[in-house]
């Protein structure tokens, strides 16, 4: 497997940017498969299971992202100190991430538990009603795998710097097969029948009735994700410590080294600030979207998980575009990186004009799947409305995504936070905030809330990608006195 990395600093660039891209969105694509089968089962349990998911997403999202944008540094590090063509740099910055990543994730597991009921309440979830239960079951549960989740995110990012999207596309398999097998039964269980068993002398035959296993309800899909994430993070660690993807880990390079710490905080800590304010953001969506009632907000849930038909593609290719300009900046070549990033452009932008299509036009039966039972045909009509109002958007998103990958790349985290920032909290909140409660256009007008910023994000990203300073930020990729010692 050490050889499955892809060269992105020779030749021509638009073969091997789509031979690194399209693991990574197919990647993604798999993580939907995560979502939505966790969305389908639980909607089979009605209104307030979906919604349950609905509260308990952002808070899930909330304390994954603080940590979870550390392991940007660890493929901004590993990217351009393998341009550079410093192979020990490479190991050591791999296992520094590791370690201080997982330190973050125990911190962040149990304060997350500590703190599930409030954070709950917080979100919108009425205090005694059956969605806060469920809700804060299924939060907590997740928190307690926290850690493993993480291992898992951890080696996807280490290898997405090397250039190898390919291995960890194989782990992302397994883990969805492993989570759609056990969705149905963990959730809804099974009812056993009659059974006969045959002695050996194949004469006697004793018949007895099966009790079967009635499932955990919503708290099923959180064990099925994490236990499914788990075996993933381990088969994935214990690769990297065998050096049998390229990056070779020893016990050394899990001992924190200052040196190396500044560099993981200084790109890292942006990052997290990054997501996490979206998480945040998106927590004071959910909580805006309650005003409307639980109808709205199952609808939004169901909506969040479709829209990741096209967010997390054009996460994927935008993460593929962070190993693309880290590499080549590292290697000296600002030229190449950005001509990569105008081929990414142009292909989310061909791919997402055809999902707007699909999305608006197929709104209604798109979004029935996904709700059965009491209130589902109102649930239904406050979906239709998302997919109509948001979907004539998708390309400015997408476009969008792929300039923050550019900026991440380059070590411009700073950046890329900033206008994170102003897409939730200046262009998307206060406008569908005013829509909500000054023009009472209820969940619709916050849908047009999503749709502005969509569009007033990419116009001040793509402004700044034009003025091409962010090109010139590339760390000192020095070794530290604990990388030479290792």
């Amino acid at each position: 497997m050490s050889n499955r990395d892809v060269n992105v600093t020779e030749g021509d660039i638009l073969k091997p940017l789509t031979v690194l891209a399209a693991p990574i969105v197919l990647s993604q694509l798999l993580q939907v498969g995560y979502n939505l089968a966790d969305t389908f089962w639980v909607g089979q349990l009605g209104q307030e299971a979906v919604s349950a998911l609905s509260y308990s997403w952002p808070l899930v999202f909330l304390m994954i992202s603080v940590a979870g944008g550390f392991t940007v540094a660890g493929t901004v590090l590993v990217a351009q100190n393998k341009g550079a063509g410093n192979q020990d740099r490479v190991d050591f910055v791999a296992g520094q991430t590791i370690a201080f990543v997982g330190v973050l994730a125990v911190a962040f597991a149990a304060l997350g538990y500590l703190l599930t009921p409030w954070l709950v309440g917080l979100v919108g979830a009425a205090p005694g009603s059956t969605e806060y239960a469920l809700a804060v079951e299924y939060t907590r549960t997740v928190f307690l795998g926290v850690v493993f989740m993480f291992g898992f995110f951890i080696f996807q990012a280490l290898l997405r710097g090397w250039g190898d999207t390919k291995t960890p596309l194989a782990l992302m398999i397994l883990g969805v097969a492993l989570n759609v097998v056990l969705d149905p039964f963990l959730i809804l269980g099974f009812e056993a029948g009659p059974l006969s068993m045959v002695g050996l002398s194949g004469l006697e035959t004793t018949a007895y009735e099966a009790t079967g296993f009635t499932g955990y309800g919503v708290q099923g899909a959180a064990i099925a994700t994490v236990f499914s994430r788990g075996v993933g993070a381990v088969i994935g660690m214990a690769w990297l410590f065998s050096g049998r993807v390229g990056i070779s880990l020893s016990l050394s390079d899990l001992r924190l080294d200052p040196g190396t710490l500044r560099d993981i905080v200084s790109i890292g800590a942006p990052a997290s600030i990054e997501q996490s304010m979206r998480a945040l953001g998106i927590t004071a969506l959910t909580a805006l979207v309650a005003i409307a009632g639980d109808d709205a907000v199952a609808a939004f849930g169901i909506g969040n998980r479709l829209n990741s038909l096209v967010f997390l593609p054009a996460i994927g290719l935008s993460q593929g575009i962070e190993t693309v300009v880290g590499q080549n900046l590292g290697n000296d070549r600002p030229d190449r990186a950005k001509q990569a990033v105008r081929y990414a452009v142009g292909m989310i932008a061909a791919v997402l004009a055809g999902v707007t299509v699909v999305a608006v036009v197929f709104a209604e039966p798109i979004v029935s799947v996904f709700i059965s039972g009491e209130n589902a045909d109102s649930v239904v009509d406050i979906g239709v409305s998302y997919l109509q109002v948001i979907g004539p958007t998708f390309i400015f998103l997408g476009v969008y995504q792929v300039c923050q990958g550019a900026f991440r790349g380059s070590g411009s985290t700073r950046a890329a936070m900033i206008f994170s920032i102003l897409s939730l909290w200046v262009f998307r909140l206060p406008v569908a905030y005013v829509l909500v409660t000054a023009f009472s256009m209820g969940a619709v007008g916050i849908w047009y809330g999503i749709a502005v910023s969509n569009v007033l994000s990419l116009v001040v990203a793509g402004a700044w990608y034009l003025r091409g300073t962010w090109a010139d930020d590339v760390l000192d990729r020095e070794p530290s006195a604990a990388a030479a010692d290792d």
